[in-house]
């Protein structure tokens, strides 16, 4: 990662995506806009908003961020804004897509997407800068681990913030940072929905197209917390896992939010069956 005072849809060979690749469609689940789309179809969108200069908000949208929107204003007010496009993350998000009708919707597990884009990016030279992680080391760690999975991947800065809320002069100074770095994505990884929070109050200072939230990717790539079996991600299981990995700080969020959710979405699918 290039130096800095505290911080570090096909695919196709160098090719950039056209600049008129559509928005995806998207459909409602608990009040949620998810996104009709898959990997490709989402990374050459975002392609192509980064060759239009377009601001735009991707955030990987599981379970839990799509009912603490439904709890909390200030959430659903940075989802709700016009550059925002949630991607269906967790696999229970994919199936509610599926019961509603939409057969082609698909999941995009942010973790893997930030891995595609970068297998991409490493050969179309896009500009990344990374934004959270656990400490400052933990970054370097991420930053290492993705320059040699995907050699050529341009890396352009970096910074873990405090776990408190930054200060003005912290504020501008990260601002200064990224706008200096000329990135073309930022991706996100302060966990939501503090990252959600983030992107909608920054995207206006913000001069890199695409703001990407992709919560416990940071962990993942940077080799810090195993990911779940695929067998356990096809099949929903991924909360279990992680909630073993992790009990401390997860077992409120699975024990409150997958039930509410369960009973938010039941109401969902019987209104639109009676209709």
């Amino acid at each position: 990662m290039e130096p800095s005072t505290s911080s570090i849809h096909r695919l196709r060979p160098l090719a950039p995506a056209p600049a008129d690749v559509p928005r995806p469609p998207v459909a409602e689940v608990v009040g949620m806009p998810l996104a009709l789309t898959d990997y490709e179809r989402t990374m050459d969108w975002m392609d192509a908003a980064i060759a239009r200069r377009e601001r735009a908000i991707v955030t990987a949208a599981a379970v839990h961020l799509v009912m603490v929107a439904a709890e909390d204003p200030e959430t659903r007010a940075a989802l709700a804004r016009d550059e925002v496009l949630a991607v269906p993350d967790g696999q229970p998000l994919h199936w509610a897509l599926k019961a509603l009708g939409h057969r082609d919707a698909s999941r995009v597990y942010g973790p893997d997407l930030m891995a595609k884009y970068c297998e991409r990016s490493a050969r179309t030279g896009t500009r990344m800068y990374l934004y959270g992680g656990r400490n400052q080391g933990a970054l370097v760690q991420l930053t290492l681990s993705l320059r040699k999975l995907y050699p050529g991947l341009r890396i352009v800065g970096g910074y873990s913030p405090p776990f408190r809320p930054l200060t003005a002069e912290e504020e501008s100074w990260v601002v200064a940072d990224i706008n200096r770095s000329r990135a073309d994505v930022v991706w996100v990884g302060t966990g939501q929905p503090k990252q959600e929070k983030w992107m909608a109050a920054m995207r206006d200072r913000l001069e890199a197209p695409i703001l990407a939230g992709v919560g416990a990717a940071f962990d993942f790539h940077a080799g810090l917390v195993p990911q779940a079996p695929g067998w356990m991600q096809a099949t929903g299981l991924e909360w279990s896992f992680r909630l073993a990995q992790e009990p401390r700080r997860l077992w409120r969020r699975y024990v409150r939010y997958n039930p509410l959710f369960l009973r938010a979405f039941a109401g969902q699918l019987v209104r639109e069956r009676l209709r």
